[in-house]
């Protein structure tokens, strides 16, 4: 294919252009130039001092042949100068160049390497005029050896290396060819030829140089961007995706690392646990997307808390973990100051929604020296605060030691404790207060261990509730209370109580149908008994398994009711069919406050068509007080404690009567079931 010459003239004037600037030195990226500036730094000083050592050496050998002024006077100027370039080099090794910086001295080195190599052609030619052929050689010998050594050392600076060879070998050769003389001639096309050899291995070299730097600047890019790669996937796998909080995984990788850096000088330090109160009500009223929000809206709080020394992370659900590395004795003040924050209310789409939050904390070395002991025992103070006063901040101390021991004594015992071996049901009868007759009984697990002796219902429960343990143990105990039911008169009920660990466990809830079913027992028979609390954390999950029960044919009471702050919603809320007064407002009965609520829920039990009884009665003035308000059923020590199964068996069997209380007939506890429901 032809091209218009137009268009070769194009070329030819792009290819000018680029080369001018190459020379220039306006075409280097940033990292060759560096680069050059390194390579020149260990290069360029040997340079001068071989410049330095053949000038001084040519000068030696006129040194009887030319005059003074020309041998030392000319030159020791130019050494100066040389010299003077050389100190610089040398100074500037270890300076950090900017790339603008680099190609000023790149440039500025290629224009004095020019300079220097006319001065010291100028004064080997001067000296020519003196001295014979032996003498002229010798100095075109050095010269031309010089230049030589001087394009290999600025090989990385190729634009100064030809101006050098340049301004260098183009005067000898117009020398050498200007004697015509085959020698000389010789000498010319030998300088020549040498001359194209050092181009062309100058250039490969350069060329390798540079794609070196290429290569590497390449690879440390890719190298940067695989670590910026790995940071932002360190950084996710160590982030809440939901709240951009710090996530479990760093919560304690960062415990880890702080342990190890305090180990030898055991410097204090605070972990912690926050946990949302009534969170789950909410997820469970208004849907996950609502309790989402509200978790991002806590997230954004947590973020904006000015708090130093203070890092706070999303371990999970509704709970937070703290760390603390701030004075220990203001982590309480610092806890309950996030705590009250977080009780704030908050805006989400258009409701205002208020929640809680309680705190526990573990404090370094005292409460222990591991992350798993920091973290177990800050639990452990969290949930003291859940059980006692939500809201607070519970610090763990060695009371909480002594218990906590005491609860893993207790844990692992009931662990391998064989219910019906070491467990019993005692039953306390319900009364009717109007003819003081018996109509059922509430089941109250006892535990006597072998290695620990008798412990309090108080105390295992909440041990099997927190361990995860409370379902067998209600399912075994339940089974044992059913077989003691139906040997006693088919008219009289019992009432169970169920945790909010069973009434939200489906399995729990069949396999309690399944045991009534395979003892033939009527399920109208059977009451169970839970509390406001144990329905409040989760109560789509409550509601489902309650309705099970109820719609088999059991009966279900509130229990402890007028001790929590949504009783009255749960009566509409709920299948309830009996209402158990606390014993708490019976033992001030006398109190207008406590008087008036008995009042009120048996006035409002009433209306609703519900049963009620009232716990804890203990003496006569109570129950005269009781009997003039028309209360239906109470239950208390006033009759009868809870007793063993064959303690009741043996008094059914004397009279027919327990503690002197006689039986309901059918026919009553009939008519009174279908007076209150």
């Amino acid at each position: 294919m032809n091209f218009h010459p137009y268009f070769k003239m194009q070329t030819i004037v792009e290819k000018l252009r680029y080369f001018i600037r190459w020379f220039l030195i306006d075409t280097l990226e940033p990292e060759i130039a560096l680069a050059k500036c390194k390579e020149l730094n260990s290069q360029i000083p040997p340079l001068y001092l071989l410049i330095i050592l053949n000038a001084v050496a040519a000068a030696y050998t006129y040194r009887d042949l030319a005059p003074a002024y020309l041998t030392i006077g000319t030159l020791t100027p130019i050494l100066a100068f040389t010299a003077l370039r050389l100190i610089s080099w040398v100074r500037s090794r270890h300076i950090e160049l900017t790339p603008q910086q680099a190609i000023r001295k790149l440039r500025q080195t290629a224009v004095l390497a020019g300079v220097i190599a006319a001065l010291y052609v100028s004064w080997s030619f001067a000296l020519k005029s003196y001295g014979g052929i032996t003498e002229q050689s010798h100095v075109a010998i050095v010269i031309t050896t010089t230049v030589f050594g001087c394009v290999f050392c600025l090989m990385h600076l190729p634009q100064a290396a030809i101006l050098v060879m340049l301004i260098v070998t183009a005067p000898y050769l117009v020398f050498f060819l200007s004697k015509n003389q085959e020698v000389y001639a010789a000498i010319a096309l030998n300088l020549f030829l040498v001359s194209l050899v050092i181009l062309k291995v100058l250039f490969n070299s350069y060329n390798a140089f540079v794609n070196l730097i290429k290569s590497r600047t390449e690879l440390a890019t890719k190298h940067q961007e695989t670590e910026r790669l790995n940071r932002e996937n360190e950084r996710l796998s160590h982030t809440d995706f939901l709240t951009d909080l710090p996530n479990r995984r760093y919560f304690f990788k960062k415990i880890g690392k702080h342990l190890d850096t305090v180990k030898d000088s055991r410097e204090p330090f605070t972990v912690g646990v926050i946990d949302l109160d009534h969170f789950k009500q909410i997820n469970d009223t208004y849907g996950h997307k609502t309790g989402d929000q509200l978790l991002v809206a806590v997230a954004s709080r947590i973020q904006n808390l000015d708090l130093p020394d203070l890092e706070i992370c999303r371990l999970g659900g509704d709970e937070f973990g703290l760390l603390f590395l701030g004075a220990p004795h203001t982590a309480a003040s610092v806890a309950q100051t996030i705590c009250d924050r977080l009780q704030r209310p908050y805006q989400i789409s258009e409701m205002s929604i208020t929640i809680g939050a309680s705190c526990g904390l573990a404090k370094f070395p005292e409460a222990g020296e591991t992350t798993h002991e920091l973290f177990d025992r800050s639990d452990y103070a969290l949930y003291n605060s859940k059980t006692t006063v939500r809201g607070s901040v519970t610090v763990y101390s060695a009371d909480h030691e002594a218990k906590i021991r005491s609860d893993r004594a207790i844990e692992s015992a009931l662990q391998r404790a064989d219910v019906y071996e070491q467990f019993q049901v005692h039953l306390q009868p319900i009364v009717a207060v109007p003819d003081r007759t018996i109509t059922g009984f509430e089941a109250l697990a006892r535990w006597t261990s072998p290695e620990l002796g008798q412990i309090s219902p108080d105390v295992f429960i909440q041990v099997a509730e927190r361990t995860g343990q409370i379902q067998r143990l209600t399912v075994q105990l339940f089974a044992m209370a059913v077989d003691q039911i139906s040997a006693l008169p088919n008219n009289l009920r019992l009432s169970f109580n169920l945790s909010a660990h069973d009434i939200s466990s489906p399995e729990t809830v069949g396999r309690l149908l399944k045991i009534i079913k395979n003892h033939h027992i009527d399920p109208a028979r059977i009451t169970f008994e839970i509390t406001e609390t144990s329905v409040i954390d989760s109560y789509e999950a409550a509601e489902t398994c309650l309705n099970k029960l109820r719609d088999a044919g059991c009966r279900l009471a509130l229990d402890d009711f007028g001790t929590g702050y949504s009783s009255l919603g749960y009566l509409h809320k709920l299948p309830i069919d009996c209402v158990k007064i606390d014993r708490s407002f019976i033992a001030n009965l006398d109190d207008p406050i406590s008087g008036g609520v008995v009042t009120s829920v048996l006035n409002l039990c009433r209306t609703m068509q519900m049963a009620c009884v009232v716990e804890g009665v203990e003496n006569l003035s109570q129950l005269d007080a009781l009997e003039e308000l028309h209360c239906p059923f109470v239950q208390g020590y006033l009759f009868c404690p809870p007793m063993p199964f064959d303690e009741i068996s043996e008094s059914l069997a004397r009279s027919d009567a327990i503690a002197g209380l006689p039986l309901a007939s059918n026919d009553k506890t009939e008519h009174r079931h279908r007076a209150v429901v």
